[in-house]
């Protein structure tokens, strides 16, 4: 068994629930969770009930320095996320906003979303997108595949994704703004992402551990600990998101999504979309890309600590290098996944008894 250090590792996408969802998660078991997963930092999303729409938000979080990892949390797009109005951009960044994101939805209007870009330009803050066009997902559940026909589940199609990312690089191509976009998960949507880069667009994104490890023509049953959103790509998404990892296209993010096991007992049509990876992220991503497609373990690491740095805002970044501490992990020793040990509230993901050789060693 041998050990490596690496600079903190950050993951730019974690929902903590709090306020609104506590029986899901909190702050304090966030990051509980986070730490016990090797990360030094996390970006909180403002999907919480309020939305983390002003000022309060963002420092209620910065200010609790009782946990264990440092929080950097994003900041709306739109107040409440309803995606109607442009939230005050410049106060929250003068709050310490990391970013902006409406994640959890979409901002469909176009001149909205144009007014929000163009206003973070001129603040240098990234616009997050959760693209996933609610026009093209209707009632859908999950991507085309043999559970989907067998339990007669209404399907996502690619082009909600593609659809969404194609009107936000047009926008950041006119603005300039940076550009983010969350847990992509198809080839098509790769593609754009990789073709924006080759234009000279300021245009990122993040790839999630399950979108690395799953696809869904391998869900077994109708379990949504298997529902998330966006939906489980087919194997060809699977294999160009592993592709563009490996060239350095696309950084990693968990989009950590705790949820009570009552709003994922109802199956794919009923149940809620979402599954937890903080504790976990580092194993599943280390196997996918290490073992599997033969990445080196320093451009491994680089995924969750140098790109992901590289979007925050300045303040953000600035109070993950003075703060943070660094991850170590363990290589060599085979461990299986072991639910009942998770610091995190909830149990909703697939992982249990998966068996993994990279460990982190906890943040104490």
């Amino acid at each position: 068994m041998i050990e490596k250090e690496f600079p903190g590792f950050i993951d730019v996408h974690v929902h903590f629930r709090d306020p609104g969802m506590s029986d899901a998660e909190t702050r304090a078991t966030g990051s509980a969770a986070a730490a016990a997963g090797g990360f030094a930092s996390v970006v909180t999303m403002p999907n919480t009930t309020p939305a983390g729409d002003n000022e309060g938000w963002i420092r209620e979080q910065i200010e609790d320095e009782t946990l264990p990892v440092l929080i950097l949390p994003s900041a709306c797009i739109t107040k409440g996320r309803q995606g109607k109005e442009v939230a005050n951009l410049e106060s929250l960044a003068q709050a310490g906003a990391s970013f902006f994101t409406d994640d959890g939805s979409y901002v469909v209007d176009d001149k909205v979303m144009a007014e929000a870009m163009k206003r973070a330009a001129k603040l240098d803050i990234a616009i997050c997108e959760h693209a996933m066009d609610p026009r093209l997902v209707a009632n859908g559940v999950i991507r085309d595949c043999e559970i989907a026909r067998r339990f007669s589940l209404p399907t996502i199609p690619a082009e909600a994704e593609c659809a969404a990312i194609r009107r936000d690089i047009s926008i950041c191509r006119d603005t300039g703004c940076r550009l983010h976009i969350q847990h992509i998960s198809t080839a098509q949507g790769v593609e754009l992402v990789h073709e924006a880069r080759k234009e000279g667009l300021p245009v990122t994104a993040e790839a999630t551990p399950h979108h690395l490890l799953l696809c869904c023509e391998e869900i077994p049953a109708d379990d949504a600990n298997f529902k998330m959103a966006p939906p489980l790509g087919t194997r060809e998404d699977r294999a160009e998101l592993r592709k563009a990892v490996k060239e350095g296209l696309l950084m990693f993010a968990t989009d950590h999504a705790p949820h009570p096991a009552k709003t994922k007992s109802c199956g794919f049509a009923k149940s809620a979309n979402g599954i937890i990876g903080l504790e976990c992220a580092i194993p599943i991503t280390y196997k996918v890309m290490v073992e599997e497609e033969g990445m080196s373990i320093e451009d491994w690491a680089a995924l969750w600590w140098k790109m992901p740095r590289e979007i925050l805002s300045r303040s953000a970044a600035e109070r993950h290098e003075k703060f943070s501490r660094n991850t170590k992990i363990t290589i060599g020793q085979k461990k299986k996944v072991d639910l009942s040990s998770f610091k995190s509230l909830s149990r909703n993901c697939p992982y249990g008894e998966m068996e993994f050789d990279c460990w982190p060693i906890a943040q104490s």
